[in-house]
C-alpha cells in the first residue's frame, strides 16, 4: 500500500511517501522572499501527481485553531470561536474538527479550501488531523508540571500538563528562536509552573532549533530531547 503524508505548516509543506511501514520519499519546502505567490500550492500539485497512492494522511500544523472541550456540539461556531485566534475567511478555509479522546478535548481548525479540494479530488481514502491532536496523542507524561514543545521552521506549538490534565496548549508563529523561549517562559510565569519543579521535553526540529534548546537549557533543569527529526524519521508524519 502505498501512502502519502503530508504536514501543513506556517511557511513549508513537508512530505513523505510511504510503503507499508518504511520511507520510500521525503521531502520539505519553505517558502522564502524569492518564492512565487502559490508556491507551497504549485508543490502540492507536483507531489499529488507522482503517483498511485492508495491512502493519504494530512496534518495541519497552521495555527488557525480552537480548543474544545469534548462534546462541545454547537458546530457552526467553529468559525467564530476560531476568530478570536487569528483572521478567519470562511470563504476560503474549510472547518475542520479533531477528537482526543485521552483528554477528552476537541480541536476545531481550519484548512485552505483549495488545498482540501485538491486532495479531495483524487479519490482515495483521505484522513485529516490537527497537529495539536496528533502531537498530545503522541506523548507519555506522568504526574509532574510538564511542559511538551514540538519545534517546527519558524514555528512551535506546546502543551502544559500538572498531574495529567491538560493546563494549556498553544501553537506560535515567529521567525526568532529568542521568540519562542519568550513565550515558553511567559506562559510559566502565567499558569504558576515553576522552572525547578517542572519537566521539559522538546520533539521535532530540534538540531534546526538549536539556539532556542541551548538557550533553554540556561533557564530550566529538567529538559529531555524525546525526539530529533531526521531524514525519513518526522516526529508528526511517524
Amino acid at each position: 500500500m502505498n501512502v502519502l503524508n503530508l504536514l501543513f505548516t506556517k511557511d513549508g509543506l513537508i512530505y513523505q511517501i510511504a510503503r507499508n511501514k518504511s520511507i520510500l520519499e521525503e521531502k520539505s519546502y519553505f517558502v522564502n522572499e524569492e518564492s512565487p505567490k502559490n508556491f507551497i500550492a504549485e508543490k502540492l500539485d507536483e507531489v499529488l501527481i507522482k503517483q498511485r497512492f492508495d491512502e493519504i494522511s494530512v496534518i495541519s500544523a497552521l495555527n488557525h485553531f480552537t480548543l474544545m472541550p469534548e462534546g462541545f456540539s454547537e458546530h457552526e461556531a467553529g468559525y467564530d470561536l476560531i476568530a478570536f485566534n487569528a483572521p478567519v475567511d470562511k470563504d476560503n478555509e474549510e472547518l475542520m474538527l479533531s477528537l482526543n479522546k485521552k483528554f477528552r478535548i476537541q480541536f476545531y481548525y481550519t484548512f485552505p479550501k483549495n488545498f482540501y479540494k485538491k486532495i479531495k479530488e483524487l479519490a482515495v481514502p483521505v484522513h485529516f488531523n490537527f497537529s495539536g491532536e496528533k502531537f498530545l496523542n503522541s506523548i507519555s507524561h506522568k504526574n509532574n508540571k510538564e511542559i511538551h514543545i514540538n519545534l517546527y521552521h519558524n514555528q512551535c506549538e506546546f502543551f502544559a500538563l500538572d498531574n495529567k490534565k491538560l493546563i494549556l496548549y498553544n501553537n506560535l508563529d515567529v521567525n526568532s528562536e529568542v521568540d519562542f523561549l519568550y513565550f515558553v517562559m511567559f506562559t510559566l510565569s502565567k499558569i504558576g509552573f515553576g522552572i525547578n519543579e517542572t519537566n521539559f521535553y522538546a520533539y521535532g526540529e530540534t538540531t534546526e532549533n538549536e539556539t532556542f534548546i541551548s538557550e533553554l537549557q540556561k533557564f530550566v533543569k529538567n529538559l529531555k530531547i524525546v525526539y530529533d527529526n531526521v531524514p525519513n524519521k518526522n516526529f508528526i508524519l511517524n
